[in-house]
């Protein structure tokens, strides 16, 4: 017995399953931790990974991850904040003024640089530690001590942040794209009902998906915000192929059970290709030692495979349960299926086309590759209370990042002298040790304990590098190697440092390496797909050059506009958007093979243009729309990056497979059969031209 008659004989009995496992997914969801730290995905051997693991071990108190400030204050009403401060919930340590000097000293007569760190013109400028996993409610608890007139920055306050506003923005988001993907599906069908059959089929894999996440334990704060959404947009293809197919085949006076058979033996061949083209390029995100990336790949591949067994499983179950719904909903077309002459205006365009996306294909390579990137969260939006915050400080104590270095504490000399290397590094505020809070003259065992604990532990003496610089960009990025090159001079490899510039310079390090690997993976998984599918050596190399010419515009526009680009969304993007609008040219390119059997090349192509751009066209917009919104409702910058570069991706995507690719097609007709095994076009005839 055939797959598609166990379908039809157990159609019930398999809606049930799905929709019982839905039920089961949505309880998944609740024990499923979203982790919202980049510092935890970068790979083991990152030297800030490293250190953070001797840290954790040697000291009990972690790195500084937030910066208050409070203004207009006295000296004595600083440190009553500073108490308030050191009570709240999660707050391990807060480090001020008084740790670093003695506060009975006149400030006039004291260091400048050094008070100035933390004291100046009556504002002062905490250094607060916060504990991983209380970021919300010890954040909460510091903006209602210090009110709305006062400011706080810094990773933890960043991960508070997005733990608020992911939840929101993406049912936000889901809230706006659903009305506009059932508008465009309505427009596209011919029953009110068709595309809630869409959305159900791909909803529920999109929620098992989210589920099943339960065995993994922990996702990231990207993969939560973006792969429900991206693959609702990436699979949704595959439901409306099946499903016309259906109704076409009932339009033929078919049986349902009959047009069920036929519509997925039909639509097996393209649906099957286009999921294992974007199931092989998501999977080669699984190869990013930053290990955001091979999370993402890891949902996106589990979601399509899932979204394909639920197409090709529980869609045909539920059609034939409830295709009476469907009956009962006709409605006229809005929108012709087919642009008749359509096809021959845009043919009229290709050698303009070709000859534009020759002269940008070769710049927009270079540009792609030259645009300035940053490797954290990026620019927070100013409109937010955290970008005033930012801002706030920054005009007040300018900015400042701490770099924490781990060295062995057997030698106390030795620890002075780098100390005093530390200290004339450009850019360094000032540098905070055993060696300069106690001298190297006392005798650690003549200390006790709650003078040495912040800065020595048993095997380890903690040293903060205070700089006057941000968390990452040329300047930061030098600095850390900078100290660590000096830390390296005096203790070789046993040196480590920390922190989120230190941890910002591993992430450009790491993700510049899988960049090249990513692309490459991506381009070969989708090429060995082509081959097999098209079983030809050429078709692969033009769908390629056509999608990758788009992706190379789209990353290239930030390099034009002088607009920074979130790394990781580039990395991403430059993946996803490839493995997930090949499919426009995989559908163009196969319709135009079957009508080249007995039409010439010119009228090939004009009719798969008239038949298929419709087609081609909701896909695209889809996921066109499914980008702007990711883009326009998130205030995460990562988040967002993607959103946009996806959004305008898949537009580029779109307009070369209908302008470029069929230029590509004609001109290269007679190579692309002599390439190609066992495909026979019919002979041209000499009269045959493209008018």
């Amino acid at each position: 017995m055939t797959v598609a008659n166990l379908i039809i004989r157990f159609k019930k009995t398999i809606v049930t399953l799905f929709i019982t496992l839905m039920i089961l997914s949505l309880a998944g969801m609740l024990f499923v931790d979203v982790n919202y730290d980049m510092q935890d995905y970068l790979p083991d051997e990152a030297e800030s990974t490293q250190a953070l693991e001797i840290m954790e071990e040697e000291f009990d108190s972690g790195i500084a991850n937030a910066r208050v400030l409070v203004g207009d204050v006295s000296i004595p009403e600083a440190i009553e904040y500073k108490e308030a401060l050191e009570a709240i919930d999660g707050v391990t340590e807060v480090l001020w003024l008084d740790d670093v000097m003695d506060i009975q000293t006149p400030i006039e007569v004291s260091d400048t640089d050094t008070v100035e760190t933390y004291y100046k013109d009556e504002n002062a400028l905490f250094s607060v530690t916060i504990v991983s996993g209380q970021e919300v409610d010890a954040t909460n608890a510091i903006y209602d001590l210090i009110g709305g007139e006062n400011a706080v920055s810094g990773e933890a306050v960043n991960t508070a942040t997005e733990q608020e506003m992911t939840g929101t923005e993406s049912m936000y988001a889901a809230a706006l794209l659903v009305p506009i993907i059932i508008i465009i599906l309505i427009l596209s069908t011919r029953s009110w009902m068709e595309p809630v059959f869409f959305l159900t089929a791909i909803g529920v894999s999109v929620l098992i998906n989210l589920g099943t996440n339960i065995f993994i334990g922990e996702i990231s704060f990207v993969t939560q915000s973006v792969a429900p959404i991206l693959q609702l947009a990436v699979s949704l293809d595959y439901a409306i192929f099946l499903l016309h197919s259906f109704q076409d085949y009932r339009n033929k006076d078919y049986k349902p059970e009959a047009a069920m058979k036929s519509a997925m033996k039909e639509s097996w061949p393209v649906i099957g290709a286009s999921s294992l083209t974007t199931i092989f390029g998501f999977a080669a995100l699984l190869f990013m030692r930053f290990e955001i990336g091979s999370d993402l790949g890891l949902n996106l591949v589990k979601g399509i495979i899932l979204s394909l067994i639920s197409v090709m499983i529980f869609l045909p179950a539920f059609t034939l349960v409830f295709y009476r719904w469907i009956d009962r909903t006709q409605h006229r077309p809005f929108v012709p299926a087919r642009f008749e002459g359509l096809g021959k205006k845009l043919m009229k365009l290709r050698l303009p086309v070709l000859i534009l996306v020759l002269l940008l294909l070769v710049p927009s390579f270079l540009a792609q590759s030259s645009t300035t990137f940053t490797y954290g969260m990026g620019e927070t939006p100013e409109d937010t209370r955290l970008g005033a915050d930012i801002r706030q400080i920054e005009e007040s104590f300018g900015e400042s990042t701490s770099i924490v270095l781990l060295v062995p504490n057997n030698d106390v000399g030795k620890e002075q002298e780098m100390v005093q290397s530390l200290e004339n590094v450009n850019h360094v505020s000032s540098v905070i040790s055993y060696a300069t809070m106690v001298g190297s003259v006392i005798p650690q065992d003549f200390l006790d304990d709650e003078a040495t604990e912040q800065f020595l532990s048993e095997h380890y003496s903690r040293i903060i590098v205070n700089t006057e610089a941000g968390t990452e960009g040329d300047l930061p990025f030098a600095i850390v190697e900078d100290v660590r090159d000096i830390a390296s001079s005096y203790y070789g490899d046993e040196a480590v440092s920390l922190g989120e510039s230190a941890s910002l310079y591993d992430m450009k390090e790491i993700v510049s390496q899988d960049n090249q690997l990513v692309n490459l993976l991506t381009i070969l998984g989708v090429g060995i797909v082509l081959l097999f599918n098209f079983r030809s050596i050429s078709f692969p190399v033009v769908l390629l050059l056509v999608i990758q010419a788009a992706v190379w515009m789209n990353l290239a526009i930030p390099y034009f506009t002088g607009t920074p680009l979130v790394f990781i969304g580039y990395l991403i993007v430059s993946t996803v958007q490839l493995a997930a609008t090949v499919d426009y040219a995989i559908l163009l390119t196969e319709t135009y093979k079957n009508y080249r059997r007995y039409m010439s090349k010119w009228q090939a192509i004009k009719t798969t243009l008239d038949d298929k751009i419709f087609s081609i066209a909701v896909s695209a917009s889809i996921l066109s729309i499914v980008g702007f919104v990711l883009w326009m409702t998130s205030s995460n910058p990562v988040v967002g990056s993607i959103g946009l570069l996806l959004g305008r991706g898949a537009l580029l995507a779109f307009i070369l497979v209908i302008t470029l690719l069929p230029a590509l097609l004609v001109y290269g007709d007679t190579l692309l059969q002599k390439t190609s095994l066992g495909m026979k076009f019919r002979k041209e005839e000499k009269h045959e031209d493209s008018n």
